[in-house]
């Protein structure tokens, strides 16, 4: 009995150290650990050399978090309805995207063989790669008016634009941008391939227009290698999503869905419409290559 006791006295003490080494604060008798640290940590994703300073100011957080905390509770703000249906939204999305991350955390890297085929089959984006190097005016789509536009038809450089609208008080913003014609829309790619230098082009996008002067199309093709790693991530991903949207799937198909109201149901038009695909990911993670 004496031994046990002993025995039993020891582990006592290592749990108390074990906690104690874990504890960085003690509110009120609860306590704020080093795991909650590290979790706000990484949800703020701050970078390693700030990590020091700023773990002072997230654990005054975690404290100023938990004294709200049990003020709320004491004033029973968490029996409120409102409260309590978020708590249970929350709950069910963390369980939901839990189930889903542990699913796709599975899935197989992308093979070389798989790289190499997706490297083949888009040259545009890498071995065939041009890159359109432009002048562009960006102004408010609003100021766009007939004057300007005859001025468009007629001008021979973007200087003369440019000109033009200071004279008339019209602002703009002025820069040179150099993209790949696979990261534009098929139909502005197509324009821009066959321009010939100088040629202006006007682009609008919603509340402002682009005032673009053609400068050069240069080939600025990738080597597999250096674009491999980029290739794996997007295939990665594009597999997760997969495995994300086939499990779904599944789940429906086994389950028993009724709606109450037959309004919110999908019609079968709706069931079999595919959602769109497309490589712009890709494309935008490939124009930071050189």
């Amino acid at each position: 009995m004496l031994i046990t006791m002993i025995g039993l006295g020891g582990c006592g003490s290592k749990d108390k150290e074990g906690k104690a080494t874990q504890s960085l604060a003690s509110v009120n008798g609860k306590d704020i650990t080093i795991h909650q640290l590290n979790e706000e940590l990484t949800r703020a994703n701050v970078p390693p050399a700030q990590q020091e300073a700023a773990k002072k100011q997230i654990l005054q957080s975690l404290i100023d978090r938990q004294l709200l905390e049990t003020k709320a509770i004491k004033a029973k703000v968490d029996r409120d309805p409102n409260v309590m249906q978020a708590i249970e939204r929350a709950k069910s999305q963390i369980i939901a995207q839990a189930y889903i991350q542990s699913l796709v955390s599975a899935v197989a890297k992308p093979t070389r063989a798989e790289v190499e085929d997706y490297y083949q089959k888009h040259p545009e984006t890498f071995s065939e790669r041009k890159l359109a190097e432009m002048k562009q005016l960006l102004v408010d789509s609003r100021q766009v008016n007939d004057a300007l536009k005859e001025v468009l038809k007629s001008a021979k450089s973007l200087d003369e634009v440019a000109n033009w609208m200071d004279a008339n008080n019209i602002q703009y913003d002025r820069g040179e941008i150099s993209r790949s014609l696979a990261e534009m829309p098929a139909d502005l790619a197509s324009r821009l391939r066959d321009a010939r230098k100088g040629q202006l082009f006007v682009i609008s996008m919603g509340s402002r227009t682009m005032l673009i002067l053609m400068e050069s199309i240069k080939n600025s093709p990738i080597a597999l290698d250096t674009a491999a790693p980029q290739i794996e991530q997007y295939l990665l991903n594009q597999k997760r999503k997969d495995a994300g949207e086939a499990e779904l799937a599944r789940l429906r198909s086994e389950a028993k869905i009724e709606y109450i109201n037959q309004d919110d149901k999908p019609s079968e038009i709706e069931k079999s419409q595919e959602k769109p695909t497309s490589n712009s990911d890709m494309e935008h993670g490939v124009s930071g290559l050189k």
